[in-house]
């Protein structure tokens, strides 16, 4: 099975995540390989620097200057995806060939990079946008300004909601959405249910 992963940042999809990849699940984190096509892919790099002169130095892709120009300009962000979206898909793909017996793809671009034709189901993660800032804020030792930016610059919850099979709240403790997790998985059938709660 192949599971799609979505939701804004800051929504605690890595919960999730990290379950599939205990479960001897293959995860692929869409942002991870952008990250590390842009050191190996010389193509892909060059691209954004003709769109986004600025935010390239040496080489070196200067990431929070690319952040403060596509989500403060939505016709920048569309350009930016349009040239990230292929070179991520067709990676995405190249790993699937080994055809796991499950698999979980995280993309926030799901539906937009086309990912989700490739996916068994998919599943939106959503969570309080206060909660989401405070996280971001934690995890990438951003302000809560640009926390705040970030969020604006992507799809509203409602949107997830619609475009995906199944939705995932986030609005409590980490040990409470985990469980809500194994919930989720056991009832896809990707794995059984201890009597207890917890799976196997």
């Amino acid at each position: 099975m192949i599971l799609g992963i979505t939701g804004g940042s800051g929504c605690g999809k890595t919960t999730l995540l990290n379950i599939v990849r205990e479960r001897g699940g293959l995860v692929l984190d869409c942002d991870e390989i952008y990250h590390r096509l842009l050191k190996t892919d010389e193509a892909l790099l060059r691209s954004i620097e003709a769109r986004f002169p600025e935010a390239v130095k040496e080489g070196v892709l200067r990431r929070k200057i690319l952040g403060a120009l596509v989500f403060a300009d939505e016709s920048a962000l569309k350009d930016l995806n349009r040239i990230t979206h292929g070179a991520v898909k067709r990676e995405v793909m190249g790993l699937l060939e080994t055809e796991p017996r499950l698999a979980a793809i995280d993309a926030i671009a799901l539906f937009e990079g086309g990912l989700a034709e490739l996916c068994d189901t998919t599943v939106a993660v959503t969570a309080p946008e206060a909660q989401r800032i405070r996280r971001l804020m934690a995890r990438d030792g951003i302000s809560e300004s640009y926390a705040r930016s970030r969020i604006a610059a992507q799809h509203d919850e409602g949107w997830f909601r619609e475009k995906c099979d199944f939705v995932l709240e986030n609005d409590g403790t980490e040990a409470a959405f985990r469980q809500k997790c194994l919930a989720f998985l056991a009832e896809l059938g990707i794995m059984k249910e201890k009597n207890e709660g917890e799976s196997i």
